[in-house]
């Protein structure tokens, strides 16, 4: 994601590095290059010349401190008008009814069905809400089962009525089954329509009437890049809708839908699609968004995903475990499992500060995990508690259980047995770990270089 935006970008900053100052001569070279790199990502040429005509006059009407580097200045100048021109600040739904209706719209293939789903479960665990899909494409082959089976894969049941034709009638009927059984949260799904289709632009013009929603999203495929944002600009001037979902984020996407979006349809951008799992959605933070675009990383939203998928009370138990040199393969495993439900791996690893770019060039397979999981699955449950009495026959046994090598049972024995030693030094004293970094004798992480 913005990786060849990132790298231009940071090209474009060199231009100023070793200036002593900040001149109308050297600026005007780095903001040409800079809304080069942004038309190259896809961005609209007038959004992009008026963002750099932006940041050039901020640069030259600013006195700078003799502590700041022009490089520096310049960074922090594209990054806050990065964030201004993807709408400055996060904008949640507002869900005042009770139920409270979202209407989802969109193209074909923009991936709408699966972001119904993801948007349900994000509502049913972190607001503890009760939500009900509906299911109101009547027209795709097979529609209403994706979406039953994706209402399945997150326990949010599905109305739907696979005779009937009339959608308002459907969204209609969904409201009072939701009304009747106690769901406050309405989620219509609706057919995938092309902008040109003044059949069906009708159609949800008049289901939007009908129902009221308190929320009408549109959901982009961010990897259609300005075309993305032109066809945004015809349903907003039909639906009038209150935000986009940009889908497909972790793709192979230059950026331009993200950074033009805003501007040209005047539209928050609330939500992203991050990846194919039913978690992979998060609030969309312009903020934290130019932070990744920098190179910055985005340490918050790896955190808010940490501290979604970990839980207080077993971190403690985990915590007093490790600091009696119990940590067992069964917590590493339970720590995998964990990790995986966060997300993309890649796209977790970039969210580190300084990581995005060293591993832009690395693959970094998501079934990274399974050969560790198939070894201490091939455990039995005393191997598993008490990994020290993994001899050399047990460990021939669990090879060939996992179908791996005794070499490869040996290495994550090793490492596991760094890991638990790396652990045990980090819940002691701030001095003790210092001294031990000092003297050299912190163990390297499994799989980290040195």
């Amino acid at each position: 994601m913005f990786e060849n935006l990132s790298d231009r970008l940071e090209r474009s900053f060199k231009i100023l590095k070793g200036e002593g100052k900040i001149t109308e001569i050297n600026v005007a070279e780095t903001m040409k290059d800079v809304r080069r790199a942004l038309i190259d990502a896809d961005v609209n040429y007038k959004v992009a010349k008026t963002f750099t005509d932006t940041v050039k006059q901020k640069a030259l009407g600013m006195n700078v401190l003799t502590a700041v580097k022009p490089g520096q200045l310049m960074v922090k100048l594209v990054h806050d008008e990065l964030a201004q021109l993807m709408g400055g600040e996060n904008v949640g739904l507002e869900l005042k009814n009770r139920p409270a209706i979202i209407l989802m719209s969109g193209l074909q293939g923009s991936g709408k069905t699966t972001f119904s789903g993801k948007l349900a479960n994000m509502l049913k665990k972190k607001q503890r809400k009760n939500p009900l899909l509906v299911a109101c494409d009547v027209y795709r082959p097979a529609a209403i089962e994706q979406l039953k089976v994706v209402g399945a894969s997150v326990d949010v049941p599905v109305y739907s009525e696979p005779d009937n034709k009339n959608v308002v009638e459907i969204a209609n009927n969904g409201i009072k089954e939701a009304k009747a059984k106690g769901y406050d949260v309405v989620i219509i799904d609706t057919a995938g329509r092309l902008a040109v289709d003044e059949e069906m632009m009708n159609e949800i013009e008049t289901l939007k009437n009908a129902v009221n929603p308190d929320e009408t999203l549109f959901v982009v495929d961010s990897m259609t890049g300005q075309d993305a944002v032109n066809t945004a600009k015809e349903f907003n001037d039909r639906l009038d809708f209150d935000g986009v979902v940009l889908t497909k984020l972790d793709g192979d996407t230059r950026g331009g839908a993200a950074l033009s979006i805003r501007t040209v349809v005047e539209k928050p951008i609330k939500f992203v699609g991050t990846g194919e799992k039913m978690e992979a959605i998060d609030p969309f933070h312009p903020s934290r968004m130019a932070d990744r675009i920098l190179g910055m990383g985005d340490i918050v939203s790896l955190v808010e995903r940490a501290q979604e998928q970990f839980d207080q009370e077993e971190a403690l138990k985990l915590q007093k475990k490790i600091q009696k040199n119990k940590f067992d393969f069964n917590d590493f495993l339970n720590q995998i499992q964990q990790i995986k439900k966060m997300g993309n791996l890649k796209d977790l690893a970039s969210m580190i500060p300084g990581v995005g770019k060293a591993i832009k060039d690395v693959d970094i397979d998501d079934d990274a995990f399974k050969s560790i999981e198939a070894i201490i699955q091939s455990m039995t449950p005393k191997e598993r508690s008490n990994p020290e009495i993994l001899n050399q026959s047990r460990r021939t046994r669990i090879a060939k259980g996992s179908g791996t090598s005794v070499q490869e049972v040996g290495k994550l024995i090793k490492q596991f047995d760094q890991t638990r030693k790396m652990m045990k030094m980090m819940t002691g004293s701030k001095a003790s770990m210092m001294m031990n970094a000092m003297r050299g004798k912190m163990p390297n992480m499994p799989g980290m270089p040195k």
